[in-house]
């Protein structure tokens, strides 16, 4: 499993079970079991399946609103759930049951934000406003969590939801953010923080500290970690006219893909391909996790950012499980 990972497309994994449908999947994530976790968007639920894609359980229809936004399994199995629509982190058994919620539903701080762009905030602001990913500490189960399209911060929290500090601001420079989107916690023990439209990874000391940033990525969107210590990163599509507050305007088509990097940020492996709908190929990658084995999972938010658009057909993929070799 050493060296440059290959990885090859498994057509057909996911056995979805009659009348379920996922348009978007926001989030996803793997138990020590190798069982996977989609958090999906407009159906408003998380579905489970065992390594082999098969159908175990699906819950939280009554929970979530549609814009779920990221999903993470502690240590100690227990899934946390990310919702930007409600502003809250919620904590629940592995068969969905509710054992704690941070943030008041239906409450935004106050930041600035107009509700509309992430260019907007002003301010950071405590927690939340429209937060974006959570991440678990292995060793004390201390979460913390991108508070991002509302808010240009990082939260911590102790195990038990107590806030035990914030850092970030909007903004460009060292620990400033333009939509802190993903996050993750690596084996060396760093904070990486996927600094979406800033295009580049900020990485923290677990106090908060900055320690370094890598520039030499698009659009980052999540990151993942394997046990050898690669590091995988989703990136989103910059599309033809859009602009970028460090690159400008977007005078090319730059297709969304995944890139493979080591510990200290040289990358690996990355692909991407503008036949986005081809199998294999990456429409809106959005999140992305690796299981024991090596295997690499990414969900897509197709439909939000390509079909709603008139551009990607309807029934493009928005997940695949790639297999490692």
């Amino acid at each position: 499993m050493k060296g440059v990972p290959r990885f090859k497309v498994v057509e057909g994994w996911e056995k979805l079970p009659a009348g379920y449908v996922h348009k978007d999947v926001d989030g996803v994530a793997v138990d020590s079991q190798d069982n996977v976790y989609l958090m999906t968007r407009q159906d408003a639920r998380v579905i489970v399946y065992d390594r082999e894609g098969n159908f175990l359980r699906s819950w939280g229809e009554d929970i979530f609103t549609p814009r779920t936004h990221g999903i993470a399994i502690g240590p100690d199995g227990m899934v946390y759930s990310v919702d930007d629509g409600d502003h809250t982190v919620r904590k629940f058994t592995s068969e969905g049951k509710q054992l704690m919620i941070i943030g008041t539903p239906g409450k935004a701080s106050d930041t600035g934000y107009d509700g509309k762009s992430h260019g907007s905030v002003k301010r950071g602001g405590p927690p939340f406003n429209r937060p974006t990913d959570v991440a678990v500490a292995a060793d004390n189960g201390e979460l913390y969590v991108c508070d991002g399209y509302g808010n240009s911060r990082v939260h911590r929290f102790n195990a038990d939801g107590t806030i035990i500090q914030s850092w970030g601001e909007p903004g460009e420079g060292p620990g400033q953010f333009r939509l802190p989107h993903g996050i993750g916690i690596s084996p060396d023990n760093r904070v990486f923080v996927t600094d979406r439209e800033n295009d580049r990874i900020q990485i923290f000391s677990r106090d908060g500290r900055f320690l370094d940033m890598w520039t030499h990525v698009q659009r980052p969107t999540d990151i993942a970690f394997d046990k050898d210590g690669l590091v995988y990163v989703s990136e989103l599509w910059w599309r033809v006219g859009h602009r970028s507050f460090t690159n400008g305007k977007i005078r090319h088509d730059l297709p969304g893909g995944v890139r493979v990097l080591d510990l200290s940020g040289n990358v690996l492996l990355h692909w991407c391909s503008a036949d986005r709908e081809a199998a294999g190929n990456f429409v809106a990658p959005h999140t992305l996790c690796v299981d024991s084995r090596g295997d690499l999972y990414v969900g897509e938010v197709t439909r939000t950012f390509g079909v709603s658009r008139g551009d990607i057909r309807e029934d493009a993929h928005t997940f695949q499980k790639f297999e490692r070799y």
